[in-house]
Order: C-alpha cells, then structure tokens, then sequence
C-alpha cells in the first residue's frame, strides 16, 4: 500500500470579490517508500499549495489525502500534530532556523514539543548532526555557520523524529552548486533509507537526482515520470523511541521563553523595570501604613501592663435598633464610632458586685483590681501657685501603667498625686516632685478641690503621648474623697491581671465574647487602625494606577514579539506545536517579565525603603517604612497576574497565526 494517497483532491482561494479561485484541479497521485519524487512547475503552478497539503500546514481541501489509510480531511488538530511531529518532516529554502536558539536547540525542537526527555533528546539530536558532519558546531548560532551547514541543520531537524515523509521546499535554491550537490546526495540518502521525499523545486539539476518527476500546471498534474525504481535499498528505522501523543510541558514553555528573552534581553529589561515601579509603589504605599500602624500600636502598648486587661461596661445602645431593615453598615459603622467616641469623654457606666464577680471567676484571672476613669475637656485641672493645666485624663492609678514611663519620682500614695509631663511643664519650669497642688474635679454636679502632694512624673519629652494632659491618685484616696462629700465612688473600670502574657489575649476575647468592652485606649487604637486601613489602600489603588501602565506596555510588547516571530510560529506549527503550546510560550514570558518586575520592584521597595528609613530615624528616631511578608508576596502575585492578563490577546493571537502565512513571512 502507498505511504501517500492524493484522490482527486481539490483547493480553492477566496480572491477579491469573493470569487474562488481553484489552485488545484482534480489532483490523484500516490507515493511510495523510498522514492524521491520531485514536484516541477511554473511559478502559480500550485506546486507549494500541494507540499502544504500533503505537509497538513493547510487542511482546507475537497477529496482525500491518505496517509497510510487515514484521510487528512478528517484530522482533527491533534490528529495534525501527530502527524507533524511522528509521521512528517521539512525543508525549508530559507532554512528556517531560529535565529535565538543554537544549532542543538533548533535540532531538538521537535522532541522538545513532543516532551521528549532531555537525556533522550540531545543523544538523539547529536546523533543526527554528526551524521550531517556538524559535530563540531553543535552551540553555534545559524548565523555563525555557512548557508550549506544551515541546510545541514534544517536536514538534521526534520530526520530527528525519524518520520516517514520529508518534504522539501527548493531545499537547493540558496546554496551555491558545489553545496548543491552535498545537500542532494545527502536527501538522496535519505530516501535510500525507505523515506519519501518530496521536493519542490524549479531546478532541472535537482529534478535529474530524482527517482520520479511529477509536473504541474495551472493546479494539475499534467506529466508523471519516473526515472527509476524507489530508491529504497534497506528500510532503516532509528533507535529513536516513538514519541508518542505527549506536548510541550510546562517547564520547556519557560526555557523557550527564556532563550527568547535573552536575545532581546534590553527591551524585555526595560519592560520588567517599567513595571516594577508600580509595584515597588504600591508595596511602599502597603508598608508606609504599617509603619504608621506599628508605631501607633506600639506606643499605646507601651503605656500599659501586657499582664493587664482593662475593662469597661458596654456602652448604652438603648434606644438603638442594630437589627433595623433600613439600617445599612456604613451608618452601623458611623454610629458605632459615635458611641465609642462618646464613651471616651464621658465616665463609663458602673460595674455592679455581680459583674465583679463574674469577671473575677475568668479563667488564668489572677486578680481583679478596681480604677476609675474619666475624659472630660475644661471641667477638671490642677494649679500650682497661679499657674493652671487643664486635665484631659483623670483616673485612678493602677497596675495596668508600665513603670517603664515613670520618668520621675514615683507612684502616688495616700495623699498623692502623679502628673503627665505636659502638665508638669505648664506648672513650673523646674521639677514638681515634691511641691503641692490643687486638684479641681466634677464630681456628680459638684466642683471640687483638695491639695496633693506631686509623688511622680508619668510619660517624657520624647513620649509621643506625653502631650497628654494626665493626672492620677489612688482609688482609696478617691474613694475618701467621694464619702467627704457624701457620694459612693463606683468603679467604671477594673483591670484584670493574668498570670502570663499569653493568657491575657484569651482574657480579653473572653470579656469581649461577656459583651464588656475594653479600654478607651483601645477603642482609639482601633479607630486608628481602622482610618490607617482605608488612607493605606486608598494610596495603594492610587499607586496601582501606574500597574494598568504597566498592563499595556507588556501588551503592546508582546504583541510586537508576535510580529517578530511570526515566521517562528509558523515554524513551530510545521513541527508540531499545538495552539495551546504556542499560547504556552508566550504566556510563560508574560509570567517571566511579571516574575522579574516583581522581584526588582520588591528590590526598589526595599532599597528605597531602607533610604526613608534611615531618614525617620534621624528625624523622628521612628522606622516609618515596614515591608511585611504578605506585601512581598501579593506584590509579586499581582505583578505575575497582571503580566499574564496582558499576554491574553498577543498569545492568542499568535495561536491563531495561519502556518502557511506565517512561513512565507521575511
């Protein structure tokens, strides 16, 4: 049975009005192995649009071509590449090398697509090169080598799968006749081995080195001659194992879009820099909020006992419908803020003995420790001779102040006061320690005063909460001053002190799951926190803005490769990539320009951070810029993701590249 059947096959083209017209007429022909047919004819004779039947590059066609029995009319696209990577192979005039890869590389492609193993794929392709004399030039660029080797090569690339059809476009018609002569006896060898060549070709020369010369004119076969018996003397089959219905693999994509980022490595280096810069923005906008946020955190923290949770009673909602249909979460939100606001400037309500009680049982509670608070503007202030301070913060002392800002004296005794620097500095200009003052309070309806004595100085200069004006006295003191006055002190905060650091987050979901809350301070750092959170991702989107910059650059880059390399896809498709593999190679260098803007924006974000570091440091000795691990990756998972986004419309424009027109592209 033939190796290739033609049945009265049939091809039109869509010309100007729309009109067909018929390049091929009824074509039947058959070939055998080992014959060396040579396809002759004018130029428009549709001798290259019968090689690229026969080749599968064009499946357009009315009637059969047979292929060991199987009509390529009836291939699907993985019918195709199997055909293109097992069953044939091709020569080029032009060669139609890679110009990026070297000759090993462009050699191997074809198993490369085929997901041959490397072992398996550079034995093989060493294999063939020596036999065409190129041992020696295996790392060359094609075009470090003369137009004869790169013949050679092309030969070499299209015997590597060892498949049953080579078909040749005027593989003689660049090379000089002396080359000539080496490119023909080496295609003549080929068919010896039980190939079937085809060759296309205007050349008496070529067509006389033939077994069989077919002629064609104005789409059909007009004369069929053969020369000679097929060439065939002993079918030689390679040690190459068959390379199965396997496709180009991840991993390969990513090295074929490397090589092919090398060659423009100062375009594609530009590219990935442009883009960094909206990555390195949008990490430095990320870690400029959590500087700010951690600076706050931790100066409120610094203030109190890590051992200690503060807790108030829940403010009054009465009145409040949190379950309202026309309530949306925006006004839940606002009028939350209004309570927590409110509950700052005023006393809290009481704890009741059963409160006490309840919060004292807590689990890993050591001790429960009664306070009192209270914000007020105005209302309360201390005098020393006849200066005054206004006092913002009036409570009892407790165990929840770290003694890390006692900066002097101690904490108040009987009789004892303890002021905040502000303060102090309003009442003299030398030390306070010692002296005494006049507390004035609100109590209920009444104002009233009684002198202390200045035990100690809460918070410095440097303090960034030393601007508070602050006073505190003993809850027993307090509390004798109420009696003096014929009212009941009730507490409005207790503090409780857990055994370890750990256990006091535990304690404080717990008070919080009770519906108790915690203190003022935290309600401020949370609000904090909270515009920190939105002022952050505001900059950050608006950083983000230059990434859709980005976004098209690398579009209009790839789509420009796409242009480039057009005659690469086509050489591709010849060997037997599929469309996935084409959008493959170009998706894996829109995720290697995204991986690497990544990498050197998070660089840049890094570098740049550590320069504004060093001058808040010098300035406000403060760290304003802190890269966290999840800006590091999210920065580079965005770059990636923006990257392969715009790769979109080029890769698919690339898959969908006509390899027929992609050859003929210079």
């Amino acid at each position: 049975m033939s190796v290739l059947t033609l049945k009265h096959v049939n091809k039109y083209y869509k010309v100007a009005g729309n009109q067909p017209f018929q390049a091929l007429k009824d074509v039947t022909v058959s070939f055998d192995k080992g014959e060396l047919v040579a396809i002759i004819g004018e130029s428009g004779s549709g001798k290259s649009t019968l090689m690229n039947l026969i080749g599968g590059l064009d499946s357009d066609f009315d009637g059969e071509i047979l292929f060991n029995g199987q009509n390529l009319g009836t291939f699907k696209e993985a019918d195709f590449v199997k055909y293109h990577k097992e069953n044939v192979g091709f020569v080029f005039q032009s060669f139609n090398l890679i110009s990026h890869l070297n000759l090993l590389d462009n050699v191997t492609m074809a198993m490369t697509l085929a997901n041959t193993s490397k072992e398996e794929r550079i034995k093989r392709a060493k294999e063939v090169l020596s036999d065409m004399g190129l041992s020696d030039h295996i790392y060359k660029k094609p075009d470090q080598i003369s137009g004869g080797q790169k013949q050679r090569v092309a030969i070499a690339r299209a015997l590597v799968n060892d498949p049953d059809i080579i078909i040749a476009d005027e593989p003689t018609g660049a090379l000089d006749a002396e080359t000539t002569e080496q490119v023909l006896e080496i295609i003549t060898d080929i068919a010896k081995r039980g190939k079937l060549v085809v060759m296309v070709t205007h050349s008496a020369q070529v067509a006389g080195h033939c077994s069989r010369i077919v002629s064609i004119d104005n789409g059909s076969i007009v004369d069929d001659k053969r020369n000679s018996e097929p060439l065939i003397h002993e079918e030689v089959k390679s040690s190459q194992p068959a390379v199965g219905n396997k496709n180009l693999s991840f991993f390969s994509a990513i090295r074929l879009a490397l090589l092919n980022m090398k060659e423009k490595l100062s375009r594609n280096l530009l590219v990935a820099v442009g883009s960094s810069i909206g990555i390195m923005s949008v990490i430095l906008m990320l870690a400029l909020g959590n500087g700010v946020k951690t600076y706050i955190n931790d100066t409120m923290n610094s203030f109190v006992n890590p051992l200690v949770t503060e807790v108030r009673m829940p403010a009054d909602t009465q009145g409040e419908e949190a379950g309202s249909d026309d309530q949306t979460s925006l006004e839940a939100m606002q009028r939350q803020q209004q309570m927590e606001m409110q509950s700052m400037l005023t006393a809290d309500a009481p704890f009741q003995t059963e409160n006490l009680d309840e919060l004292a049982a807590l689990p890993n509670v050591k001790s429960l420790e009664k306070g009192y608070s209270l914000l007020s503007f105005g209302a309360n202030r201390v005098a020393y001779d006849e200066n005054e301070s206004m006092i913002l913060t009036f409570a009892t002392v407790s165990s929840n102040l770290n003694e890390s800002n006692l900066t002097a004296g101690n904490w108040p005794e009987a009789g004892q006061i303890m002021l905040s620097q502000s303060v102090a500095d309003e009442l003299a200009e030398d030390s306070m320690i010692g002296r005494t003052v006049t507390l004035t309070l609100t109590l209920g309806e009444q104002v009233v005063s009684r002198e202390f004595d200045v035990s100690g100085i809460f918070g410095s200069d440097s303090d960034a909460m030393s601007g508070m004006s602050a006073a505190y006295v003993t809850f027993e003191d307090l509390n004798d001053w109420y009696q003096a006055e014929n009212m009941t002190l009730e507490p409005n905060v207790v503090f409780l002190l857990a055994e370890t650091a750990d256990d006091t987050e535990s304690i404080k979901n717990k008070v919080k799951d009770m519906g108790y809350q915690g203190s003022a301070q935290e309600a401020m750092t949370n609000m904090f926190n909270e515009m920190l959170d939105v002022l952050t991702y505001v900059l950050a989107a608006v950083a983000g803005i230059s990434l859709v910059v980005s976004a098209i650059m690398i579009l209009v880059v790839l789509n420009i490769s796409v242009v480039e390399r057009t005659k690469e896809i086509g050489i591709l498709k010849a060997l037997g990539a599929r469309k996935k593999d084409i959008r493959r190679i170009f998706v894996s260098e829109a995720f290697l320009i995204g991986l690497f803007s990544g990498v050197i924006g998070i660089a840049f974000a890094f570098g740049l951070g550590y320069g504004i570091n060093q001058f808040s440091l010098n300035v406000f000795d403060v760290p304003i810029i802190q890269i966290a691990n999840e800006n590091i990756v999210m920065g580079l998972a965005i770059s990636v993701v923006i990257s392969m986004l715009a790769s979109f419309l080029p890769s698919q424009r690339a898959a969908g590249l006509d390899p027929v027109e992609s050859l003929r592209r210079e």
